[in-house]
């Protein structure tokens, strides 16, 4: 890494500490494989995931401004986004206009089971199911259960 480049990526660090959001000391927690087939949206938000399931970005903390997190994580600042607005999806951070994006109190439980159904939802359309009948074979598998 060049000189400049770490210089650049100390400034991000102090910038990401100043955002009170403890993302800092993720850093080894939030690494992405530019390498891997998952892509780099998913992979950012599975990263930040685990930052919130490790209690390392709590309940009602900001997190760092898509830019700040884009630099340290070697993206593009659309792929966090894409990222952070899945995870808003999932209930797990929310959109303030003028605070930012902070991290909300629900349990990291519930990020898993949607992330579940999604992946549900795609083998069913792999296989040719429509959502009614996705919805039909969950409600008679539930059925099922005790």
């Amino acid at each position: 890494m060049s000189a400049a480049k770490a210089g650049t990526g100390s400034a991000v660090l102090r910038r990401l500490a100043a955002y009170n959001a403890n993302m800092s000391s993720t850093n080894s927690t939030l690494e992405i494989d530019h390498t891997s087939v998952m892509p780099l949206h998913e992979q950012v938000a599975a990263a930040i995931r685990r930052a919130i399931a490790d209690g390392e970005a709590r309940s009602g903390e900001r997190l760092p401004p898509a830019k700040d997190l884009a630099a340290v994580l070697g993206v593009n600042a659309n792929t966090v986004l894409r990222a952070l607005r899945t995870l808003r999806d999932e209930g797990l951070v929310e959109f303030r206009r003028g605070r930012g994006i902070s991290v909300t109190g629900i349990a990291p439980q519930r990020s898993l089971v949607v992330t579940k159904a999604r992946e549900l939802v795609t083998l069913a359309r792999r296989c040719g199911y429509r959502p009614a009948e996705l919805a039909e074979i969950i409600e008679r598998v539930s059925m099922e259960l005790p």
